[in-house]
């Protein structure tokens, strides 16, 4: 049964392309593009802007095949690696939604559908939830390069890992050219002993060269006895997005004061600017270098409120206090939050109006990612605007 004239969506169970174009809408130009390579089990590598769909284009077949009972359930089928935690948090919850929604859909036309379980694992999980995890293994499983290290270090952990058939690697650019990366990619290559050849899918939205990257997520196939083995390379489709995304762009200087130059005379007139850009947005997003600049500028920020309009936002906050936080600006109960690189990926802190970059970003890349926090829907436009100081 197909749905409609669209070959991309035809791909998948006639219910779950129902729910998807009329919920979500046409797919996106790197879905088009993505999804008959993924389905035909090929390696991928997509690079495609923030507000692209790419979660759901990693994602929606492992859902299809799970739905639909071509992978058996009980078993941890799809694992997805990110290098934050804290997008692990929110890659779960944003599962959690459209698989309650397709729970919908199948009951009302009474199909049965499975108990599909999503599940992180890293340091903040508790140990409660990893003997659990390990007694009922979920169907997909969230983690870092260092869990997924832990987790093969030990024979539980391997057991849980014996049945994957996607691995996912998102946000692949900040971690190809360091040590963390040599850690991911080796942990990878250690799974094929314990679960065979698997696909392999890797996400960007600013990945350069990619041929360079691809093979990096590649890495090498052995063939032949284990006496006399040949190493091959995996063959990696690149899937670049051609849509355009719309980027609202300015650069401001700080003014110059005639009085002289201290700390305080610096930040005085920044900060009074700062005030300025949150009180004409519903919500916006500050970047700085560094933790103690984090706290600094939204202490000068907060001093001329009578209550906090700001909140600082690291990886030295406890995670329940950085949830907070998140979810005060997502609903509306706050108006900004100054942060790290801490929410540089594609975590969903709600509708951003602005982006705010203190001081210059450390990279390109860096000031993309940043910059998409805003506008990251399908469509909008992303708005930044950078004080290089």
């Amino acid at each position: 049964m197909e749905y409609g004239n669209d070959p991309a969506l035809n791909l998948f169970d006639p219910l779950i392309a129902r729910w998807f174009a009329e919920e979500i809408g046409p797919p996106t130009d790197i879905q088009h593009k993505a999804w008959p390579h993924i389905s035909a089990g090929e390696h991928v590598l997509i690079s495609a802007p923030t507000g692209s769909g790419k979660t759901l284009t990693a994602f929606l077949w492992a859902i299809n095949q799970l739905v639909t009972g071509a992978w058996e359930k009980g078993r941890t089928h799809v694992l997805y690696v990110s290098p934050l935690k804290a997008l692990n948090t929110d890659i779960r919850r944003n599962l959690l939604h459209p698989l309650s929604a397709l729970e919908q859909v199948f009951e009302e036309q009474g199909r049965p559908f499975p108990d599909i379980r999503v599940q992180t694992r890293s340091g903040d999980t508790p140990q409660a939830d990893r003997r659990r995890m390990l007694r009922h293994p979920p169907e997909i499983l969230i983690t870092t390069p260092e869990s997924l290290n832990l987790l093969l270090s030990s024979q539980g952990g391997r057991t849980l890992l014996r049945s994957l058939s996607t691995v996912i690697l998102d946000e692949i650019h900040t971690v190809v050219n360091t040590k963390r990366g040599v850690h991911l990619i080796t942990a990878v290559d250690r799974l094929v002993p314990l679960s065979g050849e698997f696909q392999r899918i890797a996400i960007s939205a600013t990945v350069k060269p990619m041929p360079v990257v691809a093979e990096f997520v590649a890495g090498l196939r052995m063939e032949g006895e284990a006496r006399n083995p040949s190493y091959v390379p995996r063959e990696v489709t690149l899937i670049r997005s051609d849509a355009a995304k719309a980027y609202d762009l300015s650069v401001r200087f700080p003014q110059e004061s005639s009085e002289p130059q201290s700390a305080e005379t610096f930040w005085q007139p920044l900060v009074q600017e700062f005030r300025d850009i949150i009180r004409k947005n519903r919500s916006t997003l500050f970047f700085v270098k560094s933790r103690r600049l984090s706290e600094s500028v939204t202490l000068k920020i907060n001093s001329a409120a009578e209550k906090p309009i700001a909140y600082a936002h690291h990886g030295s906050l406890a995670k329940e206090l950085r949830l907070e936080v998140e979810n005060k600006l997502k609903s509306g109960d706050l108006k900004a939050i100054v942060a790290t690189n801490s929410l540089e990926l594609g975590i969903d802190i709600g509708a951003l109006d602005e982006v705010v970059l203190v001081q210059s970003p450390p990279s390109i890349s860096s000031a993309v990612q940043r910059v998409g926090r805003s506008g990251h829907r399908v469509g909008e436009t992303s708005r930044g605007t950078f004080y290089p100081t």
